[in-house]
């Protein structure tokens, strides 16, 4: 699949870092280092705009490794890019850890994917089916 992309930063595009990799990481497009102090947020600009194709939406994700070893993640995660937007994608990172943490230019601070999405139309009822789990919520199986 291609996607078109305007790249108005000065990083590289998005690759995926293996054959079998599901993201693409996203790099910080700065001009000048981010402190994010404990439990600020932020929007993080890539300098990237996209347009995915009809029935495609992009995924934003955290990083596995910032979030263990930095508690940095991504506040609405996942973040989702609509195939109609066409403004700069932007990344909204949290540190919730409690030291301050720099984020630098270039910087990889989200993963994106890219999935297929189909939309619904809800229709009104009176009565749901039964099911065997029926009105089971959080924690309704147990502790095994």
């Amino acid at each position: 699949m291609k996607i078109e992309v305007v790249n108005r930063g000065h990083q590289p595009l998005p690759t995926y870092a293996t054959a079998q990799s599901a993201g693409m990481d996203l790099r910080a497009n700065l001009d000048e280092p981010v402190v994010l102090q404990p439990m600020e947020r932020r929007l993080i600009p890539t300098g990237l705009y996209i347009a995915l194709p009809e029935g495609y939406e992009a995924q934003v994700r955290p990083r596995s490794g910032l979030a263990l070893k930095h508690g940095l993640t991504v506040l609405n995660a996942p973040g989702t890019i609509d195939a109609d937007y066409r403004g700069e994608v932007g990344v909204v990172l949290i540190n919730l850890s409690q030291e301050p943490f720099t984020i630098n230019d270039g910087e990889r601070i989200a993963q994106m994917v890219i999935a297929r999405y189909e939309q619904a139309v809800f229709a009104e009822v009176e009565v749901l089916n039964e099911t065997e789990r029926g009105t089971g919520g959080y924690g309704h199986t147990g502790v095994k």
